[in-house]
């Protein structure tokens, strides 16, 4: 009586667990179709990344986050510091060597300089409105040969009142410098025009019918030296540079 018993129910089990597996098996495709489903929502929604792109990613996690500082910005005529408002930026820089050509730059225009192609060997000169912050003319004077000291006397004293003159030398600037002109720059405020030698570096920034302010940076001289020259004959090119106040309207 009992096996008939246990015969009869083994159909029974064995038919229960046929319908877990069956169960079994429609949850996994329908888990597989969901999984491949969600991963193709998530490749449509996320950008493409390179691989390397992506294991950098899985490194760098965890990792501390690296601080940089944010680069300085940059000033006009490369100044190192800014120009408050109301004021006019300016760099002089002379010559340094056979290739360092010197150059002026005023309110982040290029005045004088190998760009502009008015540059030369001799005493390079702008002249600026010191209303405008326009540049007036530019000229170079070659002193190592011609008689140029009286044309650039005469340029210095054409310059209008209330004008801003700029001067740098590239190599020579003293050869043929006559008394006139050392006069007449003498002037305008110049302290080491008479010092001048053979490629000495100079710059010198100057006013013409007004005073600048006092801490108003405006002369340098480097004179040649074969033991401390930086080129072969040629002294280290020099600078000044800073900011002029503008005239109060």
């Amino acid at each position: 009586m009992a096996r008939a018993q246990r015969r009869q129910l083994l159909p029974v089990r064995r038919d229960r667990r046929g319908r877990l597996g069956t169960l079994k098996a429609v949850f996994l495709f329908f888990a597989s179709v969901c999984a491949w489903y969600s991963g193709y929502l998530l490749a449509e929604l996320i950008p493409d990344v390179s691989l390397s792109s992506a294991v950098y990613s899985i490194r760098s996690i965890g990792e501390r986050p690296v601080l940089r500082a944010p680069a300085p910005k940059r000033q006009k005529c490369d100044i190192w510091t800014s120009c408050p408002p109301n004021t006019y930026a300016y760099r002089l820089l002379s010559g340094g060597g056979r290739d360092k050509y010197a150059k002026i730059c005023f309110e982040d225009e290029l005045l004088i300089g190998e760009k502009t192609r008015n540059v030369a060997r001799g005493i390079n000169i702008a002249i600026v409105n010191y209303a405008t912050g326009k540049v007036i003319a530019t000229r170079y004077f070659d002193m190592y040969e011609g008689d140029n000291s009286g044309p650039m006397t005469n340029f210095i004293q054409s310059a209008p009142p209330k004008s801003l003159l700029l001067m740098v030398t590239h190599d020579d600037g003293s050869s043929r410098l006559k008394e006139d002109a050392k006069k007449a720059i003498e002037a305008l405020g110049s302290k080491e025009v008479r010092n001048m030698r053979f490629r000495s570096s100079w710059v010198f920034l100057t006013a013409k019918g007004f005073e600048l302010p006092a801490g108003i940076e405006r002369e340098k001289i480097n004179h040649s030296d074969n033991s401390r020259n930086r080129y072969s004959g040629w002294p280290a090119e020099i600078q000044i540079e800073g900011c002029i106040p503008k005239e109060p309207s």
